[in-house]
């Protein structure tokens, strides 16, 4: 069964999502990938990967995800958010972040724990091949 991966980043995080997406590039090219669509946009053409495009965070993307989330259908999340900025949609945040703790569903919300979690998923990767 492929390994689902939704990536999300707030505007202020794009640019590290997408730095981090091209580290990654090999082991998430291995992976079904899902993002809020202006992160999954970015990414795709920065790096060739196929993305699934859900809405933007604001209209909806988050919520989306989370749905997908819900019912299985997402094994892992890196949600790059910036702290220091307020977000129109902050419950809908909230929303995905419980929603990741209730299902037992990985979930990174910054570089470092990103990197870990993607680490690992390298490693699983590798042990199947």
């Amino acid at each position: 069964m492929t390994t689902r991966v939704a990536l999300i980043a707030h505007d202020h995080k794009k640019d590290d999502i997408v730095q981090l997406s091209g580290e990654y590039a090999a082991t998430l090219a291995r992976c079904e990938l899902l993002a809020t669509g202006t992160t999954g946009s970015r990414i795709a053409a920065a790096h060739g990967l196929t993305v699934e495009r859900m809405l933007s965070g604001p209209h909806g993307g988050d919520l989306q995800i989370g749905a997908q989330l819900a019912e299985g259908k997402v094994d892992m999340v890196i949600f790059l958010r910036d702290p220091m900025t307020p977000q129109p949609h902050e419950p809908d945040i909230n929303a995905l972040v419980r929603a990741c703790d209730v299902h037992n569903i990985p979930c990174a919300t910054n570089i470092s724990t990103a990197r870990m979690i993607l680490d690992v998923l390298t490693l699983r990767l590798a042990q199947k091949a």
